[in-house]
């Protein structure tokens, strides 16, 4: 197990203590949706958000939650055997993690648990030099949160993606254009009071700078679903373009690169960041042909 982690290691590039920390954190994530296939919890759900993005995709960023969506709802739904499965997977890859699922104050669709490790501890185990293992707190905790939506809108299209670290195995995932349709909801709707997200206007980029077209039809469902879009009329391209447009003049262009700084290595990426971009970035979006799946 320990050569597996090795060759997992050797994708990455390190300069920094939290470039050590973020493979950490990307090769328990990969070594939990293994954990998760093996008990074929793939057969009742799909994996979506940027984490989605990151590790089946490629997405240039470094994202920390594992976000799933149960292809149908189900209330019903219980998450602690997948849990389980998790973390029996990490200890026989020599991670000592905690699985514990996060207790609800309030009635809602979404289950959610946290994946914690000792961060030094950790870092001892894949290696990391010692003058970053001794920067890191003793106490420092490693979490990755770990969500399942139990009530998902519909009306969206899933494809099998393989994985080849750390053995092959395949994932349910959104499609790239459902996927594209979940990003726009949350730049749309995801209410951060004082802080922008600027993570999901990083990713809303990546995806009109590789030509995905966007399933219109998945980010109404996705939209009514959370009461953001009420209109009696179809949402069109032209109604999208003009909700996306209003949002970018609401923008805070400097919160938002400081959200994405930690998450990308090169800052140069931003530089073109304001709102002119985006405005031209918004009538760049393609739409997915109605019927093509």
């Amino acid at each position: 197990m320990e050569n597996i982690i090795s060759t997992m290691l050797n994708h990455y590039f390190f300069t920094t203590d939290e470039d050590y920390e973020n493979a950490l954190k990307e090769i328990i994530q990969e070594i939990a949706l293994l954990g998760l296939w093996r008990s074929k919890f793939f057969e009742h759900a799909a994996f979506y958000g940027g984490t989605a993005l990151r590790i089946l995709y490629k997405l240039d960023r470094f994202s920390e939650d594992l976000d799933f969506s149960l292809l149908k709802p189900n209330p019903g739904f219980l998450i602690e055997s997948y849990l389980s499965a998790v973390k029996t997977e990490l200890t026989a890859f020599g991670f000592t993690v905690e699985a514990v699922k996060k207790e609800k104050n309030i009635e809602t669709a979404i289950y959610s648990a946290f994946l914690k490790a000792n961060t030094a501890e950790h870092l001892l185990k894949i290696q990391a030099p010692l003058a970053v293992q001794q920067r890191c707190h003793a106490h420092s905790l490693l979490k990755i949160k770990l969500e399942v939506d139990t009530n998902p809108p519909g009306g969206f299209f899933t494809e099998t993606v393989q994985l080849l670290k750390p053995i092959p195995f395949w994932v349910n995932a959104y499609s790239l254009s459902d996927l594209f349709a979940g990003k726009v909801s949350a730049v749309l709707a995801r209410n951060w009071k004082q802080r922008v997200k600027g993570r999901d206007w990083y990713d809303f980029l990546w995806f009109i700078q590789n030509s995905i077209p966007i399933h219109l039809q998945h980010l109404e469902n996705r939209l009514r679903h959370i009461h953001f879009y009420q209109d009696q009329e179809q949402l069109t391209p032209e109604k999208m373009v003009a909700l996306l447009t209003m949002r970018v003049e609401n923008l805070d262009i400097d919160l938002a690169k400081q959200d994405i700084a930690t998450f990308i290595k090169n800052q140069n990426q931003l530089a073109g960041w304001s709102k002119p971009l985006f405005f031209s970035a918004i009538k760049q979006i393609k739409v997915l042909p109605v019927n093509s799946h």
